[in-house]
């Protein structure tokens, strides 16, 4: 699948790249290139593409072409750069020498929680594509060299897939969103104060406590005595979903807790959250999870097994 993506350099077509998760419950894919030298490339000869995907590049060796709908850059060893998801892109081999990187992408949206969730519609490059980052690595060596090491850390616990490397990973990626927002001194994350979220905490009460029944809309903007309208745009701004995404993305995680931690079916599990309809059930769950729930619940309790094998040696 093609679409036209207008760039600095005329009309061209941009591949839609499907990005297979190596882990579908990490949402993310990590792997090196190596190409020996001396071939080299010229941009021209690779086409655009975009991935729903944010993307990091981290170089350990030679130098890299970079070109996104603004910039070109070329970046060497030890540099890091960011770019955002839906974003065309191309990179290519500039110079006869040999080169060695890290492609990392990975759905950032997926790895918040209901701690971390205030923090989404920072990263949800609702007006600012993540590109606009990569400021912090210009500026900030210190930045640059955390960011390289925290990329070359997942991709050595994705190879080594050691005993909890799914938490070490998902810990490490909540380290550069830490990284990326606390140096974000323009602030492109367009970070609000915490009252923001403040305001928000009757409706957020009211989700938590009502995900099994039927939520409106309408009560919800009662409870802050907001116009419909006006409601709609301030949960969107601040949270970085819209109502019906945060309640939906609620009751998924809701079911995903039931169907590990409880013996009831999945059309219980689904009434259990608020969801009649069974089809619609199936499609949310596998939007954010890349399977069905009956998938899901399977995988676990294989991995759970697996665990269980590797520390009974030690129990």
């Amino acid at each position: 699948m093609t679409i036209t993506e207008t760039t600095a350099s005329g009309l061209t077509e941009a591949i839609n790249e499907e990005v297979i998760y190596q882990n579908p419950l990490l949402f993310l894919k990590i792997w090196e290139i190596t190409a020996d030298a001396p071939l080299t490339s010229s941009m021209e000869r690779h086409p655009w593409h975009v991935h729903k995907e944010v993307e990091f590049l981290a170089i350990l060796k030679g130098r890299l072409g970079v070109q996104s709908k603004n910039d070109y850059r070329i970046i060497g060893p030890g540099d890091v750069i960011v770019l955002g998801a839906s974003q065309p892109h191309r990179t290519h081999k500039p110079f006869a020498e040999a080169l060695h990187y890290i492609v990392f992408q990975v759905d950032l949206g997926k790895h918040f929680d209901q701690s971390t969730m205030p923090y989404l519609y920072c990263f949800s490059e609702l007006t600012e594509p993540l590109d606009k980052l990569n400021y912090i690595f210009d500026l900030s060596e210190a930045a640059k060299r955390e960011a390289h090491s925290f990329i070359l850390d997942i991709f050595a616990e994705s190879q080594t897939r050691l005993k909890g490397y799914e938490i070490s990973i998902s810990s490490t990626i909540k380290r550069m969103l830490l990284l990326l927002l606390r140096n974000d001194t323009r602030n492109v994350l367009n970070y609000t104060v915490e009252a923001e979220i403040n305001r928000l905490r009757p409706v957020l009460d009211y989700i938590n406590n009502c995900l099994n029944d039927k939520l409106c809309v309408e009560e919800a903007c009662a409870m802050l005595n907001l116009s419909y309208h006006y409601f709609i745009k301030y949960f969107k701004k601040t949270m970085g979903v819209s109502f019906v995404e945060y309640v939906n993305y609620k009751r998924i995680k809701r079911s995903e807790l039931l169907l590990l931690t409880s013996d009831l079916s999945i059309i219980e599990v689904s009434l259990e959250v608020g969801i009649s309809n069974m089809a619609q059930f199936y499609k949310l769950f596998k939007r954010h999870n890349q399977c069905s729930p009956r998938e899901f619940k399977l995988r676990m309790r294989s991995e759970s097994k697996v665990a269980m094998e590797r520390i009974q040696p030690f129990l």
